[in-house]
């Protein structure tokens, strides 16, 4: 059976650490994908960018 886990963080050694965590307890051979995204945001009022970084490994159970 496929499935995923998906992970989402402000910061990306965050996330860096929680998917390098999960990938610790999984079989090479049953890691089928791993997909990353990050998304800018600007805040109008304090122009600040807010970024969010996430990641969904796929694999096999």
């Amino acid at each position: 059976m496929i499935q995923v886990k998906l992970f989402d963080r402000e910061h990306e050694k965050d996330l860096e650490k929680e998917m390098n965590h999960f990938l610790k307890g999984l079989e090479e051979k049953k890691l089928v994908d791993i997909k990353y995204n990050v998304a800018a945001i600007t805040e109008e009022e304090e122009e600040e960018q807010i970024y969010c970084f996430s990641a969904m490994i796929i694999y096999q159970a």
